[in-house]
């Protein structure tokens, strides 16, 4: 199998998995617990928690373990118009977000929120000045991604929060990381959002576990879940202490020779770019430069059909996010591209574990649909 949908999940790998099976299988307390075995573990919760918090760029006081980047997503935006509830109720973003930001948005609208939904061009990006140009002064929150899940765009988040500080210093800035962070550098200390959200499962750590980032500037934010008061009494609950471990191992993985990785992966986007765009009708969809995600069009060929044939020949890509469960991607739609382009968009997401030998193996079958004449649009 060449497995090319990085985007949507990450291989664990093993050390990772041992990690989890250890605290499953013999260091299981629950971290309340006042006896010597969880008091242990509420030990290495925390551990973990600067772990993750280094990577990041951040104090472990300011993360706090979610069940996943939409839990994280929906959290800072409820949170960041709770507390400028007196400030005003407009929210901005943009119209290629993850659907948890968009469906937290659309929510809110019922509840009484006005949201603008900036559209970017047609090669998916987003500028600063477009964003601070929708900002009000009764703007409550901006919630703009830092990569773009579909498309590879990355948006500049840093001068979204400059333009912020001296358009309008009250509003509040949530990006949604999950495809960021340890595949583009990034600070929160430098980056300048208020709420980062993160997710495990996509650096090679498990489903089920994320994390929110929540800075000095939001106060005594609103809990997530009332309870028993654990992540500082914001996300009442048991921690997922098996899943913490396995995001806090696969981040030391990740993070052991990040800058050659990363590097790695970008020159095998550039070689992926190559060998696909010498297909026939093949072309590259958008102006992504993330290195591991890769948008293309075989102009007029169904992207589904396209997905469904390379599947059978054994490759897993995808026709956007999985997210969308085959529904049509509001991502590529924003981009108003001709109908025959729109159609066949599909992506190409890589990890470390990636080959040039996999991209080969995806191009040679990508050609071998086009050649056969699958019905076409």
């Amino acid at each position: 199998m060449v497995y090319l949908d990085h985007a949507a999940t990450t291989p664990v790998p093993r050390p990772v998995a041992d990690a989890m099976y250890q605290v499953l299988a013999e260091q299981f307390a629950n971290p309340s617990a006042q006896y010597a075995m969880g008091l242990e573990m509420k030990k290495q919760v925390e551990r973990q928690r600067e772990t993750v918090a280094r990577a990041l760029g951040c104090a472990a006081k300011q993360l706090h373990f979610t069940s996943c980047g939409t839990e994280g997503d929906c959290w800072a935006i409820r949170a960041a118009v709770w507390q400028n509830r007196r400030l005003g109720r407009h929210i901005v973003t943009t119209a290629v977000e993850h659907s948890a930001v968009l469906e937290s948005c659309r929510q809110l609208e019922q509840e009484g929120c006005e949201v603008t939904y900036l559209a970017p061009d047609s090669d998916g990006v987003i500028k600063a000045e477009q964003v601070l140009q929708a900002v009000r002064p009764d703007t409550a929150l901006v919630s703009v991604m830092l990569v773009n899940n579909e498309l590879g765009t990355v948006f500049p988040i840093a001068d979204i929060a400059r333009g912020l500080k001296r358009k309008n210093p009250q509003t509040l800035l949530h990006t949604d990381a999950v495809q960021g962070f340890l595949k583009v550098p990034f600070s929160a200390r430098t980056l300048g959002a208020d709420f980062i959200t993160i997710s495990a499962h996509k650096i090679g750590g498990p489903k089920g576990i994320g994390a929110l980032y929540i800075g000095d500037r939001v106060r005594n934010p609103r809990p997530l879940l009332p309870g028993g008061g654990q992540e500082a009494g914001l996300r009442s609950g048991t921690e997922a202490t098996a899943q913490i471990a396995g995001f806090a191992k696969a981040v030391e993985l990740r993070t052991e020779r990040l800058s050659e990785t990363l590097a790695e992966m970008a020159a095998l986007r550039d070689y992926a770019a190559a060998a696909f765009t010498a297909i026939p009708d093949c072309r590259i969809v958008g102006g992504g430069t993330a290195p591991h995600v890769l948008a293309l069009a075989l102009v007029g060929y169904p992207s589904q059909n396209i997905v469904n044939d390379l599947s059978a020949q054994g490759i897993c890509i995808s026709a956007g996010s999985a997210c969308h469960r085959g529904k049509p991607s509001h991502v590529v739609a924003a981009l108003h591209l001709p109908k025959e382009v729109q159609g066949s968009v599909i992506r190409i997401s890589f990890g470390p574990e990636t080959t040039r030998e996999d991209i080969d193996a995806c191009a040679a079958a990508l050609r071998r649909h086009h050649d056969t004449r699958f019905p076409r649009l």
